[in-house]
């Protein structure tokens, strides 16, 4: 059984920064097809960095620039570094791996002005 345990949310203002960590554990063995989405209140569930099926990194237009996802093979876990947070990045953030299926539980990222 496969599980996502993220950790590193908080309240920051705008401008500063933040690093999440998705850990995974259980029958999972690469981190290839993991990453980070986030659904703000009243709009759906998106996408903001993943590693894709060959490895490869794919951003949301949004996040350019700004967030950078990476990886620890060794551990199965996937950090997304978050740099110049703007308000509209407010979100629950969550892990995702796409091979299993499987969520993490979310974590709260709020961003004030």
């Amino acid at each position: 059984q496969v599980q996502l345990v993220e950790s590193g949310g908080g309240l920051v203002q705008a401008g500063g920064s933040l690093r999440l960590s998705c850990a995974a554990s259980g029958s999972i063995f690469s981190t290839n097809a993991m990453g980070w989405y986030r659904q703000a209140p009243g709009k759906q569930r998106e996408l903001v960095a993943i590693f894709t099926s060959d490895g490869n990194t794919k951003y949301a237009d949004s996040v350019k620039g700004r967030f950078t996802i990476t990886r620890d093979n060794v551990k199965i876990t996937v950090y997304l570094q978050m740099n110049s947070l703007k308000p509209e990045d407010t979100a629950v953030y969550y892990c995702y791996a796409s091979r299993t299926g499987i969520w993490g539980q979310g974590t709260q990222v709020t961003v004030s002005s």
